[in-house]
């Protein structure tokens, strides 16, 4: 029986030695609801993601990953089974011309050690094994993201990770 043949994860023309904004997403094992919960309506308030305890856990783990060189974390949103990340890569803040690629290697490192603490903390693998990069082109992208983040708990139901708990 032959394997499925996984799609490459990487823009292919795209050229990874620069730095750059990216924008990611990473989802829990299964698309298990485990990191937050959507609460408020459109009668009890605009909805917004309330932290689990796993939650809170990953969110220590985004928040120091601007302790890391080269690396700015400007905008996420931990959603139930899902976490959108907007990084800015600066080879200025700490790095040198001749630093690794960002997608080769920063990226990869800062999601590696999210996961990797997040799973530790938490005493059991949360995470799938891959993730989902967007390469920023330009203001006028940065801002649809960073529009999407914004109102992705407000569209949780619309959203194409969206389970329904319970």
């Amino acid at each position: 029986m032959e394997l499925p043949r996984r799609k490459p994860n990487r823009l292919f023309s795209y050229d990874y030695d620069r730095e750059g904004t990216y924008f990611l997403t990473i989802c829990t094992q299964d698309r298990q609801c485990l990191l937050s919960k959507i609460v408020g309506d459109a009668a009890l308030g605009v909805p917004k993601s309330e932290l689990t305890d796993l939650g809170r856990i990953v969110e220590k783990y985004i928040l120091s990953g601007n302790r890391m060189d080269r690396i700015t974390v400007e905008k996420y949103v931990i959603m139930p089974n899902h976490i959108h990340l907007l990084l800015l890569v600066d080879m200025d803040n700490g790095g040198t011309p001749r630093a690794a690629s960002p997608t080769k290697a920063i990226i990869p490192r800062f999601i590696a050690a999210l996961k990797r603490f997040v799973n530790q903390e938490a005493g059991s693998n949360l995470f799938q094994r891959s993730y989902h990069d967007h390469i920023i082109r330009g203001q006028q992208d940065y801002l649809k993201i960073w529009e999407y983040i914004d109102n992705n708990p407000k569209k949780w139901e619309m959203d194409c990770f969206y389970v329904k708990e319970g």
